[in-house]
Order: C-alpha cells, then sequence, then structure tokens
C-alpha cells in the first residue's frame, strides 16, 4: 500500500538538535497480537460460564481496543443486560490478564519489515520508543518474546504514568526516557487512540493499516497512512527533517 499523506500537510519544522525520537503502539503496529488477545478473552468468557466467543478473524479488529472492549462484545452477543456488563468484565479482567500471559506469543508476530525498518531508524540516528495501552510488565514479555525489547529506548504502558494514551501524558514521558523530546518526536500506531494521542502531544503521527484495525484511518486525517514498514524511515524522514546547523 502507498503512502497517502493528506491533502495539505501540516509542516513539522526541525526546531532542535535532540536526537528524533519515533514513539510506536505495540499492539496493531509492530505486532499482530490480536490471536492471542482474543484467546485470553474467550479463556475468560468461558470461566464465567458464557456460550459466546470471539472469532479470531472476524474480530480481529476489536482486540485493538483492549481486553475490557473484547469482554463486552462477548457478554453482548450472550445476550447480557446493560447494567450487568460492566460490573462483571471488572471482575474478569484478573483472569483475563493471567489467560493472554500464558499465550501472550504463541500466535503473536512482528509484521513483516519491522526489524528492517527500526535498523535504519537506527542507523539514521532516530531513538525508538514504545507507548502502549498494554499493561509495561505485559508489554516488556511479549516483545522480550519477539526478541526486539532491545531495540526500544524507552517502554510506557497504560500503568506506567498517570492516564494511558489518548492523554498525551505517557506520549511526552516515552519519547523522555528515550532521551528525546515531543518537539523532535512521531507517533506510529493503527488506532483512533493512537491519533487522538499524537493530537494532543502536539506531534505528527502515521497510522500503519494492516487491516486489522477496527477503525476508519482514512477519516482520522493522519500525516501518513501506510501499510508498509519498507516505506515508514524514509516517510518520517520527511515529518522530522534531521537537524541542520544555521
Amino acid at each position: 500500500m502507498s503512502a497517502t499523506p493528506p491533502p495539505a500537510p501540516r509542516p513539522f519544522p526541525r526546531p532542535s538538535p535532540f536526537p528524533r525520537c519515533a514513539i510506536f503502539d505495540l499492539d496493531g503496529t509492530l505486532a499482530d497480537t490480536s490471536a492471542d488477545l482474543i484467546g485470553g478473552a474467550n479463556a475468560a468468557l468461558e470461566s464465567m460460564g458464557v456460550a459466546a466467543r470471539l472469532d479470531p478473524a472476524a474480530d480481529a479488529g476489536i482486540s485493538g481496543r483492549g481486553g475490557r472492549a473484547m469482554l463486552r462484545l462477548g457478554l453482548a452477543r450472550e445476550g447480557w443486560a446493560a447494567e450487568r456488563i460492566e460490573p462483571a468484565v471488572e471482575a474478569v479482567v484478573p483472569f483475563f490478564l493471567a489467560a493472554y500471559e500464558s499465550r501472550i506469543a504463541a500466535e503473536s508476530r512482528l509484521f513483516p519489515g519491522v526489524v528492517a525498518a527500526l535498523d535504519a531508524l537506527e542507523a539514521a540516528g532516530w531513538r525508538r520508543a514504545i507507548c502502549t495501552n498494554k499493561p509495561e510488565r505485559l508489554a516488556r514479555l511479549l516483545l522480550a518474546e519477539l526478541g526486539v525489547l532491545d531495540r526500544f529506548g524507552s517502554l510506557i504502558g497504560a500503568d506506567s504514568v498517570e492516564a494511558p494514551k489518548p492523554d498525551p501524558r505517557p506520549v511526552q514521558a516515552a519519547a523522555e526516557r528515550a532521551g528525546s523530546a515531543l518537539a523532535v518526536s512521531v507517533m506510529v500506531g493503527d488506532t483512533v487512540t493512537d491519533r487522538s494521542a499524537a493530537r494532543a502531544a502536539g506531534i505528527p503521527c502515521v497510522l500503519m493499516d494492516f487491516g486489522l484495525s477496527a477503525d476508519n484511518l482514512a477519516s482520522l486525517s493522519p500525516e501518513a497512512l501506510i501499510g508498509d514498514y519498507a516505506e515508514l524511515p524514509a516517510l518520517l524522514e520527511t515529518l522530522r527533517p534531521a537537524f541542520e546547523p544555521s
């Protein structure tokens, strides 16, 4: 899929010699984790005596919205009344997290081209960071299983700072803990949550479109929408050009 820039790209000048930072979402952006997430949700539903199940293919998009969203969908399919769903979801979240952890990388895989893109960014002097709404401990475990944990200078999870995305604070923390700053950062994600977090932080956003997101990505007006990691390094160079002292 070709890069799709907006009709009138907003300029993001390079105002300082800080090292640039690419801040990545994890689920649905760096790795396809949908099957393992859905497996954890289905185990939680089974533990509740619920017959409804999520389908790893048809429901892949909902997995990007988190465990609670998947559990709500399963209970709604079972015909539960709305007032019963929320307390039941909160009660079973710990079981879901444990079930997911037990199979965290059983089927999860990095998207094609991720490692090569990280290599290219490192060679060009970019810092790399993770900003995910997955709990930090599970994110570290997954990245270690996928063999790329040491490729990132910081990892911010949903429980790492005061609030998760779309709040801008985890995005800022990801950049700063990687040794960079928001003024020279770009968000790389795949959902409306990532787009909203980038907008709140005042940084450009690239959305990766692998056909798994439940969101209409084009309607979110990111700075670019691509479906191939081979395009990412050059694209980031256009959004945050290298610093050239005057």
